[in-house]
């Protein structure tokens, strides 16, 4: 685990899981694993297309890794993690509306926002447990 930024050979190493998790589920008969394949593929695109690992930008990125996109990250900032605390939900949503248009699809940044009691309270109910 490095609690840091990576560069180099642990940049690249991250950066496969996303080929790895597709090539792992594409040849799946379940629709829901082909699905699944798409979001892993997809995920860490970004709407500007600067993202990985093809550069998709825009609605070129399929509409679960957008949405998935923007629940990991939402999901990484209000969590407590071994590198940081948790971000208050308003801060978080500050950040992803800044990153709107940029990483993330803005209209789907709007709807987080809107929805942003029924979102806590889901997190609330699936809060993580801690590892025994």
């Amino acid at each position: 685990q490095n609690p840091g930024r990576l560069d180099g050979e642990d940049l690249r190493v991250m950066q496969s899981h996303a080929r790895i998790g597709y090539d792992m589920l594409k040849d799946s008969s379940s629709g829901y694993l082909q699905m699944a394949a798409v979001i892993a593929l997809g995920h860490h695109e970004k709407y500007d297309g600067s993202g990985y690992p093809t550069g998709l930008k825009g609605d070129h990125i399929p509409l679960e890794a957008r949405i998935v996109a923007i629940a990991d990250v939402y999901d990484a900032l209000t969590s407590v993690r071994p590198y940081k605390p948790a971000w208050p939900v308003e801060d978080a949503l500050i950040y992803m509306e800044k990153q709107a248009g940029k990483h993330f699809d803005p209209r789907l940044v709007e709807f987080l926002a809107r929805n942003r009691e029924e979102v806590t309270s889901i997190g609330e109910r699936f809060a993580d447990q801690p590892v025994q």
